[in-house]
C-alpha cells in the first residue's frame, strides 16, 4: 500500500489573524512529504468557506511543483460542475507540463450546498454537468477537436497537451456505494473518504471487491482512501485537532458526513472515529495496525490527512517524517 498526503486546506482563526500562512504550510508539507519518501501530495478544491481554502488547485500545485522534484502532485477533487471544461483542460494540461508528468487528477461532482449556491448552480443538475465535463476533458487531453459551446463556437484542439498520454491518471471520488460500479465501468481509479460515510475500515472490503469485479478486462484500477493520521507522542493535541476538524465539517454542511452524524451522533466524536479505525493517532506501534486494516481491505493508496484542525506545523512535520519511516518499514 502506497502512502500519500492529502490536505483539505482547512483554515482557522490563527490563519486569518494569527500570522500563520496556510499556503506556506502546504508548500512545506509537499517538501516534507518528498523528503520522507511518500508517494504523492493531494489538495482539495473548495470555495466560499474556511473548511477548505484552495479554490484553484492548479495554482497551488504549480507552486508545490517548484519546491519538489519527485513526489507526485494531485487535486482531490476538481469539482467539474463548477468550471468551464475547456479552461480546466488547458489548466491541467499545462500543469502536467510544468510538473514534468507528475500530475494526478481526481474529479468529482461536489457535495457542499453553499458552494452550489455560490456558483448559482442547481445541485440536481450536477451529474449531467459532471458527465459532459469528464467526456470533454478526456477528448481534449487526447488532442481531439472539442467544442466549448455546441452551436456557438468553433472546434479547437489544445495547444498544450499533458506529458502523460492519453491523460494524467484519473480518479473519481465517490461518497455513495451506488456510484462505485459507475467508476469501475469507466475504468477510472476510485477515491473514498471512509470517515464521512463508513463505520469501519472493514466496510471498505465489499466496496473494493465490487469495484474490481466491474473493472474492464485488463484494467488494474487503483483504490485510494483518506484517513486522518498523526504519528507522534502528542496525542492530546492530535485528538483536539481532529475534533476541531470534525466540528468544522459540520459547520460547512458537509452533506454526507452530516447524514452520518444524524444517523449516529457518535460519529461527531473524534474519540469514536479513532476507536473505529477511521483515524490513526499515536506512536508508530498504535498507527501501524490501523494502516494494516486499510491494506487488508484492499486499499492501494492511503491518503493521509496530517495537517488537520490547525495542528502546529512542527507537529505535522514530525508526523510526516515518522509516517515515511512507517511506510518504509516491514
Amino acid at each position: 500500500m502506497r502512502i500519500s498526503l492529502f490536505s483539505i486546506l482547512d483554515a482557522y482563526a490563527e490563519h486569518r489573524t494569527g500570522g500563520r500562512d496556510r499556503y506556506r504550510e502546504l508548500l512545506d508539507l509537499a517538501a516534507a512529504g518528498e523528503t520522507a519518501g511518500l508517494d504523492a501530495l493531494w489538495v482539495a478544491e473548495h470555495h466560499f468557506q474556511p473548511g477548505g481554502i484552495c479554490p484553484a488547485p492548479p495554482v497551488l500545485l504549480a507552486a508545490a511543483g517548484a519546491r519538489t522534484r519527485r513526489i507526485r502532485l494531485g487535486c482531490m477533487v476538481s469539482v467539474l460542475p463548477f468550471h468551464a471544461p475547456l479552461e480546466l483542460a488547458e489548466s491541467y494540461a499545462l500543469l502536467d507540463r510544468l510538473l514534468g508528468g507528475r500530475l494526478n487528477l481526481g474529479v468529482g461532482s461536489g457535495y457542499i450546498p453553499m458552494e452550489f449556491e455560490g456558483f448559482g448552480l442547481d445541485p440536481e443538475a450536477k451529474r449531467e454537468r459532471f458527465d459532459s465535463a469528464l467526456a470533454f476533458l478526456l477528448a481534449a487531453f487526447r488532442g481531439d477537436e472539442v467544442v466549448a459551446a455546441p452551436g456557438r463556437s468553433t472546434p479547437v484542439r489544445l495547444n498544450v497537451l499533458p506529458v502523460q498520454a492519453p491523460h494524467p491518471p484519473l480518479w473519481i471520488a465517490v461518497q455513495r456505494s451506488e456510484a462505485v460500479p459507475f467508476v469501475a465501468r469507466r475504468g477510472m481509479n476510485l477515491a473514498l473518504v471512509p470517515y464521512a460515510t463508513l463505520g469501519s475500515p472493514e466496510e471498505l472490503r465489499p466496496l473494493i471487491d465490487a469495484y474490481r469485479r466491474d473493472l474492464p478486462a485488463g484494467v488494474p484500477g487503483t483504490v485510494s482512501a483518506a484517513l486522518h493520521v498523526y504519528v507522534g507522542p502528542q496525542l492530546d493535541a492530535a485528538r483536539a485537532a481532529l475534533q476541531r476538524f470534525l466540528d468544522s465539517r459540520r459547520a460547512t454542511q458537509s452533506t454526507f458526513y452530516l447524514r452520518k452524524v444524524e444517523a449516529d451522533p457518535r460519529h461527531a466524536s473524534a474519540e469514536h472515529l479513532e476507536a473505529a479505525g477511521l483515524a490513526a493517532l499515536g506512536p508508530p506501534d498504535a498507527v501501524r495496525p490501523v494502516l494494516e486494516r486499510y491494506r487488508a481491505a484492499g486499499v492501494d493508496e492511503l491518503l493521509a490527512i496530517v495537517d488537520f484542525g490547525g495542528l502546529a506545523p512542527y507537529r505535522v512535520a514530525e508526523s510526516v517524517t515518522a509516517l515515511g519511516a512507517l511506510g518504509a518499514g516491514p
